[in-house]
């Protein structure tokens, strides 16, 4: 019996730290990830005000789906959306609206159009009809490219 119990207590003791690790590290990207976003001083749209506001302005809706706590999403936050010719580009021709993949919204909108995981980048004419997919880049320079070609 005593056996048992220390058996358990281990098993306790080791399921604890794993959960205080993987917990802690959701938290930390999701931190990581608020910051990035932060940093890319983008005014951020929901959807629906995102499809209004390019109908007033006459621009287009640029759709970045992503998860705040994803490494890929934070780095193209950081290194993309963060460079100050790429906020240029987007300021004058879109309107920014982010989904959070792993909400309702996100996951409604990501059948919608067909996407597949994170980050993924779409941009929607006014309406709300896809205009064009964008590849996952992680240059400026040729993310840039790639919304001058829309």
């Amino acid at each position: 019996m005593h056996k048992d119990k220390q058996l358990w207590r281990k098993v306790l003791t080791w399921g604890a730290i794993a959960a205080l690790v993987y917990f802690g590290n959701v938290r930390l990207q999701t931190f990581l990830g608020e910051r990035a976003l932060a940093g890319t001083g983008l005014e951020i749209h929901t959807l629906e005000d995102g499809l209004r506001t390019a109908a007033a302005t006459d621009r287009l809706v640029l759709a970045d789906v992503s998860a705040i706590w994803c490494s890929s999403c934070r780095h193209f936050d950081g290194k993309v959306l963060a460079d100050a010719a790429v906020q240029k580009l987007l300021n004058e021709r879109f309107v920014f609206v982010r989904l959070e993949y792993e909400s309702d919204e996100g996951k409604a909108f990501s059948e919608r159009y067909g996407l597949d995981g994170f980050p993924r980048l779409i941009v929607l004419d006014a309406q709300g009809k896809l205009v064009a997919r964008l590849p996952t880049v992680y240059d400026p320079v040729q993310f840039r490219a790639s919304l001058s070609g829309v």
